[in-house]
């Protein structure tokens, strides 16, 4: 991904009402970020529990949509993400729902998906996990690929009553 500044970032979020822009808290490690490394950036707010936020380019542009995640935690021994196909303790996925872009999403439409709860998976993929006996797996290059067009396509969700009117 390529760098971005505070303004590009507040200025990405295509679900955000004008209230949750002037909320938005940034990562506090923001000025750190090894952008080289990063394949999209999400972040849990630090300031205001239960919300999230994922930056992805969409067509060579930052795109930022405002997460909510789910209220309680899952009974579920282990949950997989569905970004980064990781499987995880049930405890460390979440849902995570974002208001539709554009006027259907004023109108309360949204869309939820499966994420790690700390919204970590640029590096949760990144990490090597042992492997079963007879377990093979995919390269990490195709891992990281994939955790990338599946977050870009989460945001396209969020976006597809605006893009088809444009």
């Amino acid at each position: 991904m390529r760098p971005l500044t505070e303004p590009e970032v507040r200025e990405s979020f295509a679900n955000a009402t004008p209230d949750e822009e002037r909320l938005i808290a940034l990562p506090l490690d923001f000025v750190l970020l090894d952008w080289d490394h990063l394949d999209f950036l999400a972040w849990r707010d630090p300031r205001t529990r239960g919300r999230g936020y994922l930056v992805a380019e969409i067509d060579g542009a930052p795109v930022g949509v405002v997460l909510r995640a789910a209220d309680g935690s899952s009974r579920a021994r282990s949950a997989l993400c569905n970004v980064c196909h990781t499987m995880q303790p049930g405890d460390q996925v979440a849902l995570f729902t974002a208001h539709k872009a554009g006027t259907v999403g004023e109108k309360g439409d949204s869309i939820g998906t499966y994420m790690c709860a700390d919204l970590s998976c640029h590096e949760t993929v990144r990490l090597a996990a042992p492997l079963a006996p007879n377990e093979v797996r995919g390269s990490v290059d195709r891992r990281l690929d994939g955790t990338r067009l599946r977050a870009e396509a989460f945001v396209a969700r969020v976006l597809d009553p605006v893009r088809s009117d444009a």
